[in-house]
């Protein structure tokens, strides 16, 4: 799913802007994964005894720091997310859910849901695919994807209209950043793919400061 790849352009409120060493996840959460990926991102994922089963929290750090803190259930509905701009949180039932499930059995999920701003509403409507190719990045398999996208405002505009190709982890029940682009202009791809991934007790874990192409270009993403 096009998990906020060309949109989050935000650092979240109240967060620093300067590179940390470490990141700690919140009183009654288990630090799970990091995973370090190209254009200098990286993120952290969490989760927490109050939460439902399968719930996952996850964080997105550049090299300025936090941009946003997401919470996603185990179908990878984007539940509730906090940036910048304030909290976003998923308008339930959602007409066609994303569905992990669906997508798994099926190799293809469609979804149309709405995402409640601060700004208004947000409707986004597209599909991922699975190819039938799968990718290994530092030991984990990972299933390619294709999507498609786009999200529209409480009239019906269009605000973007994006395409791709991302990771999916069986495992995890987690996306993971490739390649995407909007579809205007097709030719400026993003890339932000994963690099390394690291567990509890392995050097590198809950780290805040993101390692890969942060001196190229001045990063590819920059909130």
């Amino acid at each position: 799913m096009m998990k906020t790849l060309m949109a989050a352009t935000l650092c979240l409120a109240g967060m620093p802007v300067v590179a940390q060493q470490s990141f700690a996840a919140p009183e009654g959460c288990e630090g799970k994964l990091t995973v370090q990926q190209k254009g200098c991102v990286m993120v952290n994922v969490w989760t927490c005894e109050a939460d439902e089963p399968g719930d996952q929290w996850i964080a997105l750090i550049s090299q300025n720091g936090v941009f946003s803190v997401q919470k996603v259930d185990d179908e990878f509905q984007w539940v509730e997310s906090y940036k910048l701009d304030g909290r976003e949180e998923l308008r339930q039932p959602a007409d066609d859910p994303a569905s992990l499930t669906e997508l798994f059995s099926s190799q293809i999920d469609t979804w149309d849901f709405v995402i409640e701003t601060e700004e208004g509403i947000e409707r986004n409507v597209g599909y991922d695919q699975l190819t039938g190719e799968e990718t290994v990045i530092d030991g984990e398999v990972l299933l390619n994807t294709e999507f498609q996208g786009r999200t529209l405002d409480g009239e019906g505009n269009e605000i973007e209209a994006s395409s791709g190709r991302q990771f999916v982890s069986e495992e995890h029940r987690l996306f993971f950043f490739g390649e995407a682009w909007d579809q205007a202009t097709p030719g400026d791809v993003i890339d932000m793919s994963p690099v390394e991934f690291i567990y509890p007790d392995e050097p590198g874990f809950f780290s805040a400061t993101p390692k890969f192409e942060c001196n190229v270009n001045e990063a590819s993403f920059q909130p």
